[in-house]
């Protein structure tokens, strides 16, 4: 019988280490948290030190009652959950709930943190354990408490000013704000005309291109030549001068590689490089980190991947620059370690960055045990490592002056000399420019060169760039708001709310974001502020430090917050969600506004109700005014009266309906949805079909509908609840549970777990 319990939180970390370990150890999972804050008002209470309300969550009271059982029959309890505050909270809250029961009396309960999961990491681990660290346990508490205390006072203050449903959160709302200040600056852009001047030529057979730089003695700003006159006056006055090659300046240039990867930059690279959100990227690492199958049996491929830092173990260094030396020229092998500084002061309490547990396990070594993610981002993080180690790249560069009359062009060239690390990896760039990596032939100052073309180009200023996952995420960390284990989690919370959508991979704000955005910063400023919002962060890092005390960080934010909530009380919703125009309805003559509904915004009448004309925001009155011819439809007749099947237009995008409307109320969708094959709970006629609600997010419902109304958000699968035999159940997938079996009744509550969780969200 074993003597010793090893708690983790994932069931496939726990199978890899109990390979490990041994027949002396019970391995078992606590499938992430275990207590959680009781989900109602009160749960913190400001007046009692934010005291707390914990409770077991429901889903995992199996697995706690698991632990139980192996507690009592073992002398050593190893807590192993993970290297960071969530899991450092994880194991204080099994300490109490253990000593609750009064479990640990006569046990010896330790801490052991290992940051890879590899054999000897995991020995050394349990041969060296330690107590569970109280201040990353505040620290964790604290920041649970402020987004609890901020969820659910700001949350229905949305509520009663905008419309049920929506959230607001201590971070997620200054992330939102960022991505509705950008499509601001957009919406303000006005576009500036510019041209540039280009000098074609040619020395033997090599031609190359030179652009203006100078001209009459002056060099040129980007708006020099506004308009198309300006630019056909400065070809005129040089048309047919002889082309000199003036100074001819001639550089070595060197590129240093780039640090190993943070959880920051591997969630922005997966994004750029591989086309991952930032959820999927985070997810597979999870897996690499906790396991595969190798042949050889399991054994964890990368090193924890929540971490703030860029040092690597002095045997990692080691290891690498072994592979180097082997591997490639002498040239490749720098003489010295290349070391990076961390750019956090807590970086993430003093992990390595995310590199393979051995630089031998090359990634065609292990590309037939993994899946195609895997392998994609396994293969990415181990070049970055291994080119970390490595000589810089360098360059010769050269600059060449044109002369042409009163004009002077330039030509620039990059010839790549020495790959260096760039021999196995390049770190890719959201909206770079590219950069003149052309070749220019061998020239001499004071030759005259053929003037093969002179010609001008037009250009316009371009608006800012939208965000996409991988700049937000750069703009995330660079104003310091939230921590890179809370990237994802923040972006999905954005999606899922239907703050934001995304167009081609950047985000835009939706009509509810931008209201919602407008309300916090116009009303709770302080709280969506880039600074405050980093400034609490750091101050919750020097909690986990031992630096500060949580209650008083807790007390300094709830005095200002609750006061500014109490007084936003009185605000009334059309404050909030209107917006007067300067023109008068075209039906009364009274004032029209912008409104906020159910579908987004529309131009309505002030006079409402009273007098029910709107539109469409993109609409003019002449444009509404207008009838739309509708479009019939050949070869189908209405299925309910035979009548004429016609195109319409509503508040949802085009559908088909019959033109007896209103008489024959038929409709189906333009575009045929899939079709689950479950049949419908409800009605037991139709069966539920795959749609898209308006912001994009799929839906199931009956394909009766308007006869029958059924619908449900998780996908259906035809299976009855046991519990309560309802006919359907349902597939929920969320981070912190994986994918469930769920009964859609409300009542009944049966989930049942699928897949278990892979990766939390700190």
């Amino acid at each position: 019988m074993p003597s010793s319990l090893l708690i983790v939180e994932s069931p496939s970390k726990a199978k890899t280490l109990k390979k490990y370990l041994g027949q002396d150890f019970e391995v078992l999972a606590s499938y992430g948290h275990v207590r959680d804050l009781v989900p109602k008002n009160g749960a913190v209470d400001p007046d009692k030190n934010f005291a707390m309300k914990y409770q077991l969550i429901p889903k995992n009271a199996k697995h706690v009652d698991a632990i139980l059982k192996a507690v009592a029959e073992v002398d050593n309890v190893y807590l192993a959950t993970d290297p960071d505050r969530e899991g450092e909270a994880i194991s204080w809250h099994l300490v109490q709930i253990l000593t609750s029961k009064k479990l640990l009396k006569g046990k010896t309960t330790q801490r052991v943190v290992f940051h890879e999961i590899t054999k000897n990491a995991v020995l050394e681990a349990i041969a060296n354990p330690r107590e569970v660290l109280q201040p990353l346990v505040d620290a964790q508490q604290a920041r649970r408490a402020l987004d609890y205390l901020v969820g659910f006072n700001l949350s229905p203050l949305l509520w009663k000013k905008i419309r049920r449903g929506l959230s607001a959160g201590r971070v997620q709302s200054p992330a939102l704000r960022l991505i509705c200040e950008r499509e601001n600056e957009i919406r303000a852009f006005v576009e500036q005309e510019y041209w540039s001047v280009h000098l074609d030529s040619h020395k033997g057979r090599q031609k190359f291109r030179a652009k203006l730089s100078q001209f009459e003695g002056k060099k040129l700003d980007q708006f020099d030549i506004p308009d198309t006159a300006r630019h056909s006056e400065i070809l005129a006055r040089i048309e047919g001068c002889p082309a000199t090659v003036g100074p001819i300046e001639k550089k070595k240039k060197s590129r240093n590689p780039a640090a190993p990867f943070t959880t920051s930059t591997l969630q922005q690279e997966g994004v750029r490089k591989l086309g991952m959100t930032t959820d999927r990227t985070m997810r597979t690492a999870q897996q690499l980190y906790e396991g595969v199958d190798i042949g050889q049996g399991t054994v964890g491929l990368i090193t924890y991947m929540r971490t703030d830092a860029v040092v690597l173990a002095a045997e990692a260094v080691t290891e690498i620059r072994d592979y180097i030396t082997a591997q490639f020229e002498p040239d490749f092998l720098p003489k010295n370690p290349v070391t990076y500084k961390n750019k956090s002061k807590n970086a993430q309490e003093a992990h390595e960055a995310i590199r393979p547990t051995s630089i031998l396990r090359t990634p065609e070594s292990v590309k037939p045990f993994l899946t195609a993610d895997q392998f994609k981002l396994y293969d990415m993080i181990w070049k970055r490592t291994l080119s970390c180690q490595m000589s810089p790249a360098r360059f010769d560069t050269t600059g060449v002056d044109i002369t042409v009359g009163d004009a002077v062009f330039r030509a620039s060239g990059q010839v790549q000399v020495f790959a260096g690390f760039l021999a196995i990896y390049e770190e890719d760039v959201d909206d770079a420019e590219d950069e003149d990596n052309a070749k220019l032939p061998l020239l001499e100052e004071g030759e005259t060169l053929p003037v093969d073309k002179l010609s001008g180009e037009q250009h316009f200023t371009q608006p800012p760039p939208r965000f996409s996952e991988a700049s937000l995420v750069k703009a995330l960390e660079e104003f310091g708001i939230g921590r890179p284990s809370t990237y994802a989690s923040i972006i999905f919370t954005l999606k899922d709310r239907e703050y934001v959508t995304l167009d081609k991979k950047r985000f835009m704000p939706t009509d509810t974001g931008d209201i919602v955005n407008k309300f916090l910063t116009e009303h709770f400023s302080q709280y969506v502020d880039y600074n405050f919002t980093a400034k609490l962060e750091d101050q919750l890092d020097e909690i986990a430090s031992g630096q500060r005390e949580w209650v008083p960080v807790m007390d300094a934010f709830w005095k200002g917050f609750s006061k500014q909530v109490t007084e936003k009380e009185s605000i009334s919703r059309a404050e909030v969600t209107t917006e007067s125009l300067d023109e008068a309805c075209p039906k009364c003559s009274k004032p029209l506004m912008i409104r906020f509904g159910k579908r987004g915004r529309f131009v309505g009448c002030s006079a409402y109700p009273e007098c029910d004309y709107t539109r469409n925001m993109n609409e003019t009155a002449e444009s509404a005014a207008e009838p739309e011819e509708p479009e019939v439809i050949e070869g189908r007749v209405c299925p309910q009266d035979g009548g004429a099947l016609v195109i319409k237009k509503g508040p949802y995008g085009k559908f088909i309906g019959c033109a007896n409307y209103p008489k024959c109320k038929h409709i189906e969708p333009l575009e045929k949805p899939r079709d689950t094959g479950v049949e419908c709970p409800e009605c037991k006629a139709g069966s539920l079909i795959e749609r898209k609600s308006r912001y994009g997010k799929l839906f199931y419902s009956c394909n009766t509908y308007p006869k029958c109304k059924y619908a449900t958000w998780n996908p259906p699968i035809a299976e009855p609840c046991p519990q309560c035999g309802w006919p359907i159940l349902t597939l929920k997938t969320t981070k912190r549970r994986g994918t469930e079996k769920v009964c859609p009744q409300k009542e009944c509550g049966y989930s049942e777990v699928v897949t278990p969780p892979e990766a939390k969200a700190e």
